[in-house]
């Protein structure tokens, strides 16, 4: 049986942010200038065509999924990885601290500039469109965020997570690890995230941050054919 998770950004786009879709019901994306994400409904022939009409010729797309990733003949395979998927194992407390603050349109240049700098993954001016996202700062200057990206029914994925290098070791990034695990507990939906297979020692902490591999993912980034 499939989960819910195996294709996440087709189920976030078919329930909580269906309102952010383009396409229809054989394939659909977010608009690009909010995240580069893009699933086919399923494999059959009219998915993947429909899927491929999506980009324009300049556009690149993030696949994710479970499963192996079937690719319409029109796209090309760009770059190719292996993801972990882990979910929070109970509920994280709501907690709160007082150099934590709720982040804000007047913010995302300052967001877009430390996400640009730590790679935490694709990361845009308009990603809070996606979800609420908070932030910590050191004299006025934005050191450490994170937030939420995708959501299904009963679940909200835990993303942007990064600290500046001047500010790492100082435990800020656990601290709004747990802090923005609690929001998506508080509101009734478990956590979950992402990470590079590779990444081991993010998944380490993960795990001791409360999170378990629930699948191993795929992901592929895709354009059209020249």
């Amino acid at each position: 049986m499939t989960h819910i998770l195996d294709r996440p950004i087709w189920t976030a786009l078919k329930t909580a942010h269906a309102g952010l879709a383009e396409g229809n019901e054989n394939a659909r994306r977010y608009p690009p200038p909010i995240v580069p994400f893009a699933a086919s409904a399923d494999d059959r022939p009219e998915s993947l065509d429909a899927l491929e009409n999506l980009p324009s010729q300049e556009e690149s797309m993030i696949l994710v999924e479970a499963a192996p990733i079937a690719i319409p003949t029109g796209l090309a395979v760009v770059t190719e990885a292996s993801v972990v998927q882990m979910v929070a194992e109970r509920p994280h407390e709501q907690i709160s601290d007082s150099r934590i603050e709720r982040l804000t349109e007047a913010d995302a240049a300052d967001m877009l500039a430390l996400a640009t700098l730590t790679k935490p993954g694709p990361f845009t001016l308009r990603a809070q469109s996606l979800g609420s996202f908070w932030g910590i700062r050191s004299e006025g200057r934005l050191v450490a965020m994170a937030g939420q990206r995708m959501r299904q029914t009963g679940f909200i994925e835990l993303s942007g997570l990064c600290t500046h290098p001047d500010f790492q070791g100082r435990g800020l990034g656990t601290l709004l690890f747990h802090f923005v695990a609690g929001q998506i507990a508080s509101s009734g939906n478990t956590a979950y995230l992402h990470a590079y297979a590779a990444n081991t020692s993010a998944i380490s902490l993960y795990r001791t941050l409360g999170f378990t591999l629930r699948s191993e993912m795929n992901m592929r980034v895709v354009k059209r054919r020249s």
